[in-house]
């Protein structure tokens, strides 16, 4: 073998192990990534939806009373064609396929859920049935006086006088901040007034003015 022909079958060797070597590193790129145990990762997914909102009454609630406006979810077990959600009419009622007019008004989730699956049993075999108030729009107060939007406004849990003020947009210039009283209902059919004094409240004194609001209470501010 000549010098030459030595000369060229060495190139062609080393020309062979570069393609080999840019092969190999391509190959590492594109291949996917693998975990510590040697399996591909699985494709992350996205989270889940958050729960319902908040302010919706759970299933099977056992305390609070459904009224006039509320929007009930009902749902009938593997029946989703009686399934649905409706609101609560003004005279207290609600329309379900099979079950007719019922009063909900009145009515905890819980009891409903009960009368609506006495009314189902004669079309369908042991109905399970979830009621939840998925907007609760008959619980409501009023603030009026001096406060920048007096009117009615609906009731969330856990609000207080403050947070009622707070809502109707403060006080005018000349609301008489220590004067302020609640008219709210009691058991026997009269009417409580409940003093509330904003100046002492802000600075810590007599926090027990500080009620949280019940359905149908009336904020006065002179």
């Amino acid at each position: 073998m000549t010098i030459t022909t030595r000369k060229m079958c060495w190139q062609r060797a080393v020309m062979f192990v570069i393609c080999m070597l840019i092969s190999g590193c391509l190959a590492a790129q594109t291949a996917p990534a693998k975990s510590a145990n040697g399996t591909k990762p699985e494709a992350r997914t996205a989270a889940p939806d958050p729960s319902p909102s908040a302010s919706a009454v759970p299933a099977h609630d056992a305390t609070y009373i459904i009224g006039a406006d509320d929007v009930l979810s009902i749902n009938v077990w593997k029946e989703q064609e009686v399934s649905r959600t409706v609101p609560v009419r003004s005279d207290g009622k609600i329309s379900l396929p099979l079950a007719g007019e019922v009063q909900a008004s009145g009515e905890t989730p819980l009891q409903l859920e009960k009368i609506l699956a006495a009314k189902l049993q004669s079309f369908i075999s042991e109905p399970e049935v979830t009621v939840i108030v998925t907007e609760i729009k008959s619980q409501k107060f009023n603030i009026l006086g001096q406060v920048a939007k007096a009117g009615t406004f609906p009731l969330t849990s856990s609000l207080t006088v403050l947070d009622a003020i707070a809502l109707a947009g403060g006080f005018r210039d000349f609301a008489k901040q220590k004067s302020i009283y609640i008219l709210r209902k009691d058991p026997n059919g009269g009417e409580l007034r409940l003093p509330f004094n904003y100046k002492d409240v802000i600075k810590g004194k007599n926090m027990e003015q500080n009620i949280r609001v019940q359905p149908g209470d009336t904020i006065v501010v002179p």
